[in-house]
């Protein structure tokens, strides 16, 4: 499931992104209502978590415009404690939860899941697929052909990320981004590392023929066949 948190508090992003990021979804940050604004028409979410107060653009005008052009991705709106009209303003927008400043994890954990099990008009496919790895991104399961396998969370987020881009080159910019959060030093091998993990794990479940392929200088590819210029 892939989660937009749109807030500009950078104390209270790196909370909720890594909070969100260790129990495995996948988390895109925008840090203000102009940059919210483009990644909702340009990518699908499942779940957009809003904080009202916003630079740019604030997140009523934004849960509006979003109702008007037929978005209806849930909307967990976050307020002030003392923000009442907020919140009404909110749902009034469209929002369909609220959360109120200072919260805990487990809270906003909960209601998030709760607005997934509402679901909403559209039906999504659950499942990642290629060649003998199949991810539920809604249980977070994963297994090669019926062996599950156990993978840590940056494994998890790493698959997950190798399995959208399939038969593509990724970059480790691209990781960092969106495995590590932009927690993550260029030049260590923290990316070679993990890689090696889930290699280790595919085979361990029975995957014969490497599906992760190392492209010198540019990144990593997940490709039933080696392409041109990975090596053996």
């Amino acid at each position: 499931m892939r989660i937009l948190v749109v807030e500009d508090d950078p104390e209270i992003s790196r909370f909720i992104l890594r909070g969100l990021r260790e129990e495995h979804y996948r988390v895109d940050l925008a840090e203000d209502g102009h940059a919210a604004a483009a990644m909702v028409s340009a990518e699908s979410f499942d779940v957009i978590v809003l904080d009202i107060q916003l630079p740019g653009v604030d997140g009523v005008t934004l849960c509006r415009q979003w109702r008007q052009d037929h978005v209806d991705t849930p909307v967990l709106i976050l307020t002030a404690k003392d923000a009442v009209t907020d919140r009404v303003q909110g749902l009034n927008a469209g929002a369909d939860d609220y959360l109120v400043k200072p919260f805990a994890f487990d809270e906003l954990l909960a209601r998030i899941r709760a607005l997934t099990r509402r679901g909403r008009t559209s039906q999504f496919d659950t499942s990642l697929t290629y060649g003998p790895i199949v991810m539920d991104t809604a249980t977070h399961l994963v297994r090669v052909g019926e062996t599950p396998i156990e993978l840590s969370a940056t494994e998890y987020r790493l698959l997950d990320h190798l399995l959208r881009h399939a038969e593509t080159i990724v970059s480790r910019d691209q990781l960092a981004d969106r495995v590590w959060g932009g927690d993550y030093d260029p030049f260590s091998n923290v990316a070679d590392v993990y890689i090696g993990y889930l290699r280790r794990k595919l085979r361990a479940a029975g995957v014969r023929t490497p599906l992760i392929h190392t492209i010198r200088g540019l990144g990593y590819m997940l490709k039933v066949r080696a392409p041109d210029g990975a090596p053996a």
